[in-house]
Parts: C-alpha cells; structure tokens; sequence
C-alpha cells in the first residue's frame, strides 16, 4: 500500500484543486478508469467542504492505494457547526464503493471514502 497526506486550510479554496488533483493522481496510480477516477474527486472535494460547512478551520486528507483507492478526511480547529449536509452526504455515498462518518456530537469531524 501506497500513502499521500495532504494537510492545508480550509479558508483558501484555491487548494481544494491541489486536492483534486492529488486524488486524481492517486487514481491514476491505482489505474482507475477516467470516470471512476472523476467520482472520487468529486467526493473528495465534497468532503472537503462538508469539514468546512462543519466549522473545520483546516483539512488533514491521507490517501491510500492498493487494492482501491481511499481517502481519510479529518477536519481541525475551528468552531463546531451543525452544518445541513444532507445533500454533499447523498451525492458522496452514491459515487463511492464504502462511506464512513465520524462525529463529535452532531457535527461531522472526518470522512473515510474507499472506490474499488
């Protein structure tokens, strides 16, 4: 198994396509297909914001492949929110092979996503 950990603040959105494009390389690695490799860089990003929509002040993602790639989000600092996700969480489950949500209380802290 291969690792990548990408760590940067959740208040400058221009790193979210430095995400997108670290997932898309790790999908590459793995060998996924351009429309599998598209699904997972929508949830990754997605994820990203659900942190931020959390009041995650920072993003901590590690990227993991070999037999699938999978992403663990963990959202730091800031002011905990109960934010509506309802929307962001849908579209990931549907788009992703396993989904997995940690909270504290009610407000989401880190996102495991996994694509075969």
């Amino acid at each position: 198994m291969k690792e990548i950990s990408v760590n940067f603040y959740l208040c400058d959105s221009e790193y979210l396509t430095a995400l997108r494009l670290v997932a898309g390389a790790v999908c590459a690695a793995e060998g996924l297909d351009v429309d599998t490799a598209e699904d997972f860089k929508v949830c990754v990003t997605e994820s990203a914001l659900v942190l931020k929509n959390c009041g995650s002040e920072r993003v901590e993602v590690i990227f993991t492949c070999g037999g699938g790639v999978s992403a663990q989000l963990c959202g730091f600092g800031g002011a905990p929110v109960v934010g509506d996700n309802e929307l962001s969480l849908a579209l990931i489950s549907a788009l992703v092979s396993a989904f997995d949500v940690q909270k504290s209380g009610e407000v989401i802290n880190k996102l495991t996503l996994k694509i075969c």
